[in-house]
């Protein structure tokens, strides 16, 4: 059985190329607890807290309940649910969830596998990470979920199959410098602090192409796909209003750029195209904008 085949196929809900991470999360965070504790079940009342807390951080804008991901995992083949009362979830609601003690765990199947092949645990999670986040966002959300892939000797590293030139042509239109900040750095004649960040997620269609990049520091660029920050249709920086920051740097870094415009291309290199903004302004970006 193709494991990683099995994955790719879950089932998500789909509206208009929004974002719906919540049963990937999910999965992240049982793999984590399979590394630390085997394939022991997860109440619900242990889990929910944690499972919400990965839902605000790395799941899309709007509010979602963790009791989700929770009970249509098992539509899927992966997850199993359990009550008090017997095998089957009871529903995705939270009090249904609570009250009947729910607990889940992976399939047996995939527990077995995980157990029996010591690298797959690692390749199920670099595809669930490489196909619904932005690469920025890997190291801390596996930190997170309580995942592990960077010690092991046999864990994988991310595939390459990003166009390799694209930070080349995206660091030259924006002349090597911070889109937002300006910033400029180069150690022994090599650029340093400089990313070449996609607008909509390579995860999401997003194409290896100037017009869907921005060149941004290493700092603007995690705010940028963590939606701090966003662009408007006119090319202006918004920052969240659910950002805090009090001392001088923060407002410095961050809350000064709120209404200044973005840096532009060079002459004759295109700009990011409308299509691309508006996706990160609903999928990425944590409404409202300060004014």
């Amino acid at each position: 059985m193709d494991w990683i085949e099995r994955i790719a196929e879950i089932r998500r809900w789909t509206r208009g190329g929004e974002r719906a991470p919540h049963k990937p999360l999910l999965l992240l965070y049982a793999l984590g607890r399979f590394q630390r504790d085997g394939n022991r079940s997860i109440p619900f009342s242990a889990a929910e807290a944690e499972l919400k807390q990965l839902l605000k951080e790395y799941g899309p804008p709007r509010e979602t309940s963790p009791g989700y991901p929770f009970h249509h995992l098992t539509t899927d083949g992966l997850w199993l649910v359990d009550t008090r009362h017997g095998p089957g979830s009871p529903g995705p609601g939270l009090r249904q969830l609570r009250d009947s003690g729910a607990a889940g765990r992976l399939h047996p199947d995939l527990a077995r596998a995980l157990a029996e092949e010591p690298g797959l645990l690692a390749r199920i999670a670099r595809h669930l990470l490489d196909a619904h986040f932005a690469p920025s966002l890997h190291p801390d959300l596996c930190l997170m979920a309580g995942l592990d892939l960077e010690t092991s000797a046999q864990a994988p590293k991310a595939a390459v199959r990003r166009d390799p030139a694209f930070r080349d042509q995206v660091l030259m239109a924006y002349e090597y410098c911070c889109a937002f900040c300006s910033y400029e750095g180069w150690l022994d004649g090599t650029v340093v602090g400089l990313d070449a960040a996609h607008v909509r997620w390579w995860a999401f269609d997003g194409p290896d192409d100037v017009a869907n990049g921005l060149c941004l520091c290493a700092i603007h660029h995690k705010l940028f796909d963590k939606g701090v920050l966003g662009l408007t249709a006119e090319r202006t920086i918004t920052v969240s209003a659910r950002y805090a920051g009090r001392t001088q740097s923060s407002r410095d870094l961050v809350l000064s750029l709120a209404g200044r415009p973005a840096r532009e291309p060079q002459a004759g290199l295109s700009r990011v195209e409308q299509d691309h903004i508006a996706w990160h302004s609903h999928q990425v970006f944590r409404p409202p904008a300060r004014t």
